[in-house]
């Protein structure tokens, strides 16, 4: 994640998804620069002369959708968008996470704050105020086909602004009718357009891709890691991961994992131990994770790349250009995001997969000195043995969510909008098989620990010696059967927590070690 700022400015700076992060977190200060405000109500003034002058532009004066050529009078265009929120609010389903729904209120913030869309100045800054009150809408998760915009979500997301709809307030669920009430603050009424403006947009695909990107990219740390770790307990070789193999082979990633798993052992004890062994070569879950993790590694890159695209442009219809030229085009469409979404999750998917292969060779008991199922008496003890059933699960379960949402599209709107995204699922299941892979790697951390301390005394390199301490004053070596399910939610805790990272960071500082990769900046940054 780069250097955090303290104040962004909406419309005007450009937005990273980590800068997202920081403004959904309160870490940052959003507000509407003064550059902003002028573009804004310039916008606001074009949609109000368009209204006088009677011009036909859809979805100012005329319907929605296939009712594209019903003419609405000039005194019925504040009820248009008014009717269009309270219409298209048809989402059903679990509510969305929070953060994710303040993440759709600051990225929404952003694109209109362009001034391309006709917006209200005021509607703007009673969206800010939702956010600065931690006043946040319920959003159901489903039913967006994520083409016209997530059109479903973004309508829940906004029926509080003009008094209706669900919020959490002060951790509680409360209607937005009685809130305001409450808090004496008024609904706002909607101006031309404005309604449309307000749910025609990808907000709701790109909140979810901003979340896997800190999520995939804090697996890809922790794979690269506990990986290595592995390496060490089966007394893997280090020669795969030679800098001379991959620069015949330059994909980025695949450089970027090399370079990193030769940093985590540097200096190990254990790897010279058995420099000179008969062995010819290891396993492909050992000695191919630096084409596996940088595969995947190259698809986070992807994601990334086209989601500040995204963050960053104006995605609703139509756009008002000047007050000469209005488009109606396709900016809502999410397919540049719902593709990237799917590779992200096939991404994410691999990652567990080779995972589980790690774990199940850890419990063969063919490396030397490592017992079978990771425990020495066994037989009355399964050891390790079951763990790997539910990595084993949890990665079938994964390959089943990979395939593409994107490359569904079902006809909608009357046929009108006869080709769709289908995003809003790319999003949803990305992130469902991101907490799979987390449990996936958090049982490996437990296998690679247990496999690490029959290399005793041994020591791997300063790095991951600190790794296998801190998990200890966690987790125990474990003798002996006990309930398994308590270890699993105390590494799983730790992988949440980013205290690996953490502490990989603060030991290479103490050390003076740095990262031996070309492309730090690029996977390291978002």
């Amino acid at each position: 994640m780069e250097q955090l700022k303290t104040t962004f400015l909406y419309g005007e700076e450009h937005l990273t998804s980590s800068i997202a992060l920081g403004l959904a977190r309160g870490q940052i200060k959003g507000e509407i620069s003064k550059k902003a405000k002028l573009k804004i109500l310039e916008s606001a003034q074009r949609v109000a002369s368009i209204v006088d002058k009677g011009n036909i532009v859809y979805g100012i004066n005329t319907g929605f959708g296939p009712l594209c050529n019903t003419k609405i009078s000039r005194e019925d265009t504040k009820i248009l968008q008014t009717n269009i929120l309270k219409s298209h609010s048809v989402g059903v389903g679990e509510p969305i996470e929070k953060e994710v729904a303040i993440l759709m209120l600051i990225l929404k913030i952003h694109a209109l704050a362009k001034g391309f869309s006709g917006i209200a100045l005021s509607t703007l800054e009673r969206m800010l105020w939702h956010i600065e009150n931690d006043i946040i809408p319920i959003v159901p998760s489903q039913g967006s086909v994520g083409a016209s915009g997530d059109l479903a979500p973004l309508s829940h997301l906004f029926l509080p602004l003009i008094g209706l709809g669900k919020v959490e307030y002060d951790g509680k669920e409360c209607s937005m009718k009685n809130l305001s009430k409450q808090l004496n603050v008024a609904p706002l009424t909607l101006g031309p357009k404005e309604g449309l403006a307000l749910i025609n947009g990808t907000q709701f695909i790109a909140a979810h891709a901003v979340k896997v990107v800190e999520k995939l990219k804090q697996a890809l740390s922790h794979a690269d890691i506990i990986g290595a770790m592995m390496i060490e307990g089966l007394q893997g070789s280090i020669k795969p991961f030679f800098a001379a193999l991959h620069e015949l082979r330059p994909f980025k990633g695949n450089q970027h994992v090399a370079g990193r798993i030769r940093t985590l052992l540097q200096g190990s004890e254990i790897l010279e131990d058995h420099i000179d062994c008969e062995r010819v070569q290891d396993p492909y879950s050992l000695r191919c994770m630096p084409q596996v993790h940088g595969a995947s590694r190259n698809a986070w890159l992807h994601l990334k790349e086209l989601l500040e695209i995204e963050l960053n442009s104006v995605t609703d219809n139509p756009v008002i250009i000047d007050e000469e030229l209005t488009i109606s085009g396709g900016s809502f469409h999410g397919q540049p995001l719902a593709m990237a979404l799917d590779y992200a999750t096939l991404a994410a998917s691999e990652l567990g997969n080779i995972s589980d292969r790690r774990i199940y060779l850890a419990l063969e008991g063919n490396s030397e000195g490592v017992p079978k199922l990771l425990m020495d008496d066994t037989g009355i003890n399964s050891g390790y043995m079951i763990l790997q059933y539910t990595t084993a699960a949890l990665a079938s379960e994964n390959k089943g969510l990979c395939f593409p949402a994107s490359a569904d599209s079902i006809p909608t709107s009357l046929g009108q909008e006869d080709h769709v995204s289908m995003g809003s699922i790319s999003g949803r299941k990305a992130l469902q098989v991101l907490n799979n892979v987390e449990k996936i790697l958090a049982i490996e951390l437990l296998t690679a620990a247990q496999a690490f301390e029959y290399r005793k005394p041994l020591k791997s390199g300063v790095l991951l010696d600190e790794i296998h301490k801190h998990v200890r004053t966690k987790v125990s070596f474990a003798e002996k059967d006990r309930v398994f399910a308590d270890d699993i939610a105390l590494a799983i805790e730790i992988l949440q927590s980013g205290e690996i990272t953490d502490l990989i960071t603060k030991t290479m500082y103490a050390n003076n070690l740095t990262w031996e990769t070309l492309h730090r900046v690029e996977f390291e940054t978002f």
